[in-house]
């Protein structure tokens, strides 16, 4: 379960264009964080996706990746044109998506190395949907078949498109927008596939044309009821809503921080067992098996594009760091897998995120203002950068992330300090149990 919202000039501070996502993920499916480097290919060559060959363009864009670690594709991700796009699992009325093919994380990525604005990503997706369709497993525990939608924007437009099968419709946005894990295209739309409404009516989804509804017809209900995407997607949208015409960065940090069923001091992950909080925590039961393992912002403006980004899971736990495209990554280091490993960014923040969950209510409280106030120096400083050489943007970013790793150490030392209080739910322990057991993380 995702969520992904933009909020195009007329609705931010800056006049700028700001995206946000977050990826949820199995536990321990470990995100990485990769650039690739645009690189020119000789006539002929094919690039090999999740699961297959597909021919490879002559050449293609430089493009920033946050996906899981075993997946070529992507969750999110931006290029150098300034492209970035999300995309979000929905469940439909077609059910034989489980052969081997291109899954929507490849749509993406293929999108964002060959378009350079987000209209050339969604004519390039389309035609691909066409020529191809959409198959394969992408879950990493166990087997998830899904179709998918889309947010795409760059520094001047972004489009909605919703998939279902080879059928599509795309939307363009008007001031701010978000999606989740349901379709929400009715009977109007910029764009859409030749016989969308026919092959409606054609399967007995929809009586007549004239009662046609895409979400409607195209809609599985059993799996887009449990997946919550509509109560999630509602509160997005009044969080974009509230604020609009004045949002900003720190407000896109907040919106994906949110956990909507959050009463009071004392709400805990281990008592929420739906799946309606945008920061998603995994928990007991076949609804919320899903955790947020990676976020993204991107505030994309004429002077230049920045993006931000944890690295590891849970925002409400993360540090948002700063990363320009143009000056590559801060940090090298293995990739992150589905076993605990603290040689890795993404598995010392859930060193912390695990500690953090035995008492959520008070740990948090430990470090969350001094978070906070890194982020907001952080923010203040990366503002006046865009301009500056690709040495000083790297050295910047380097630093943001050598400081955050940092403060992992210092609040892991102040959580040790301070016993737990509470004691779990025993169903809610025993998961989390057997999610550490499976990843041999350290007990």
């Amino acid at each position: 379960m995702c969520d992904t919202i933009v909020a195009l000039r007329n609705a931010t501070a800056s006049g700028g264009v700001l995206f946000a996502k977050n990826s949820d993920r199995d536990s321990n499916e470990a995100h990485e964080i990769l650039i690739e480097e645009g690189k020119n290919y000789p006539s002929g060559s094919v690039v090999r996706c999740t699961y297959i060959d597909i021919p490879q363009v002559k050449r293609t864009n430089t493009v920033l990746l946050s996906k899981p670690f075993w997946i070529w594709g992507a969750e999110m991700g931006a290029n150098e044109f300034g492209v970035v796009i999300g995309n979000e699992a929905v469940f439909t009325k077609y059910k034989n998506n489980k052969k081997p093919g291109l899954i929507g994380m490849d749509f993406l990525r293929l999108a964002l190395e060959r378009s350079t604005s987000a209209f050339a990503a969604v004519e390039l997706i389309t035609t691909l949907l066409d020529k191809y369709g959409q198959s394969g497993n992408c879950g990493f525990s166990h087997p998830f078949y899904y179709d998918n939608s889309y947010l795409i924007t760059d520094r001047n437009e972004a489009w909605v498109l919703e998939t279902a099968g080879r059928q599509w419709a795309a939307e363009k946005v008007k001031d701010s927008r978000s999606i989740s894990n349901n379709l929400t295209i009715e009977n109007q739309w910029d764009l859409a596939s030749k016989d969308i409404i026919e092959e409606a009516v054609r399967q007995g989804w929809c009586r007549k044309r004239t009662e046609f509804s895409f979400r409607k017809s195209y809609s599985d209900f059993l799996f887009t009821t449990f997946g919550a995407g509509q109560t999630r997607q509602a509160c997005s949208s009044e969080l974009l809503l509230q604020k609009k015409g004045s949002l900003n960065t720190r407000d896109m940090f907040n919106i994906l921080r949110t956990h909507k069923s959050q009463k009071d001091s004392r709400w805990t992950p281990g008592k929420a067992i739906g799946g309606a909080d945008i920061c998603m925590h995994a928990g007991f039961g076949p609804i919320r098996v899903s955790q947020t393992t990676g976020s993204m912002v991107a505030d994309l403006r004429d002077s230049g594009d920045l993006l931000w980004l944890t690295g590891t899971a849970a925002p409400c736990l993360s540090i948002f760091k700063p990363v320009w495209l143009d000056s590559g990554l801060p940090f090298s280091e293995p990739i992150p897998e589905g076993k605990y490993n603290p040689a890795t960014l993404w598995w010392r923040g859930e060193t912390l995120h695990r500690k953090v969950l035995e008492n959520y209510g008070e740990r948090t409280r430990i470090f969350t203002r001094e978070r906070d106030q890194m982020e907001a120096e952080w923010l203040s400083c990366a503002e006046g950068l865009n301009s500056a050489t690709l040495t000083q943007k790297k050295e910047y970013s380097t630093l943001t992330f050598k400081d955050a790793d940092n403060k992992i150490d210092d609040w892991l030392k102040k959580i040790e300090e301070t016993r737990s209080k509470r004691k779990l739910p025993f169903y809610y322990a025993s998961f989390r149990e057997s999610i550490d057991k499976q990843a041999d993380f350290p007990e």
